[in-house]
């Protein structure tokens, strides 16, 4: 392997971990902030099963990232580069500030901006970018609905229930945090899987796009590794900022995120956890009463989400252009 390509991948790998600590609070915030189990151990069960997605659900969305969005004859190393240190930029950030924005859209932006003035438009793919534009846009609105359908069906069985349901509620979040980890692996690793196997191909390592199966055992390994640090800043956010997190809440939006986003990635779909997520703990308290909702903050998180695709286009371009000025003169030191 060429020095650019291997730091391609730890570029890779570095984004993919990122991506652990950013979207660990979507799996445990609600578990934890109902009290359902202690944070650590929600940590670590949520990033072993994050390692198991890729492996038990197959690698759509890898495809899609690495093989349906730019032509890879068309762009080089550099490139991708230049749109990983765009989306790492960014969700450093977004992480200090404390804001759930999506590292799928930063990352997304990365490569289009990347690509755009690096190859021009005509190295991408338009019917791939509008496959992964539909994906992003409408799962946040899928996990609103589902969350908001799944609590008023829980509502409605329930009514009679004695206060003890909350223990069932508690218990059975560990099985839905365990499905949202399980769907949250196979999504996301599976981006950081696509882009390393197209930087492969670019750089003639493989013939054909056809992700390796040590690229899944890292790219996973990096992701679970993020999930067991943890990113206590978006918890508290996600867990307490919306509203008052019970059992219940924990459990329909948990419920609801998994059963939106595993379905995304069977049919190589790559969507935000987060906003799955945020949407769906939107939508479970909505169920109840809309003033139950800090909307304030929602839209404060909406207006991130907008903003993240065309400031990481921006932010990767910039970053491509500097690549082109001053990298041939450090590698010329060498």
């Amino acid at each position: 392997m060429s020095t650019t390509l291997i730091i391609l991948i730890g570029l890779a790998l570095v984004f993919d971990f990122l991506n652990g600590v950013h979207d660990s609070s979507n799996i445990v915030a609600t578990m934890i902030s109902s009290r359902a189990i202690r944070p650590r151990v929600a940590l670590a069960m949520t990033a072993a099963a994050e390692f198991a997605g890729p492996f038990i659900f197959g690698v759509a969305v890898a495809n899609t990232i690495g093989d349906e969005i730019v032509i890879s004859e068309s762009i080089n190393m550099e490139v991708l580069i230049a749109a990983l240190i765009g989306a790492i930029g960014w969700n450093l950030l977004t992480w200090w500030l404390g804001i759930p924005s999506s590292s799928s859209h930063a990352l997304i932006g990365g490569i289009l901006g990347a690509v755009l003035i690096g190859a021009g438009f005509p190295a991408i793919k338009v019917a791939g970018v509008l496959k992964v534009v539909l994906a992003l846009f409408l799962s946040p609105v899928l996990g609103f609905v589902t969350g908001l359908i799944l609590a008023n069906i829980i509502y409605f069985l329930s009514w009679k229930a004695t206060p003890q349901i909350n223990g069932f509620f508690k218990k059975m979040q560990i099985i839905t945090s365990l499905g949202l980890a399980l769907s949250h692996g196979t999504n996301d690793a599976q981006k950081t899987m696509g882009v390393i196997t197209l930087a492969l191909v670019i750089g003639g390592v493989i013939p054909t796009f056809n992700v390796p199966q040590w690229v899944i055992v890292i790219s996973a390994s990096a992701i679970a590794l993020g999930t067991s640090v943890g990113g206590w800043r978006l918890i508290r956010t996600l867990g307490t900022k919306f509203y008052k997190i019970r059992p219940v809440h924990g459990f329909a939006s948990q419920a609801a995120s998994a059963a939106v986003i595993l379905s995304a990635s069977l049919i190589g779909g790559p969507v935000s956890t987060t906003q799955v997520v945020s949407s769906a703990i939107m939508g479970v308290g909505s169920a109840e009463r809309l003033s139950k909702v800090r909307w304030g903050v929602a839209g404060d998180i909406l207006f991130a989400w907008l903003f993240t695709i065309p400031a990481t286009m921006g932010l990767s371009a910039f970053i491509y252009w500097l690549i082109q000025t001053i990298y041939p003169s450090i590698i010329a030191l060498f």
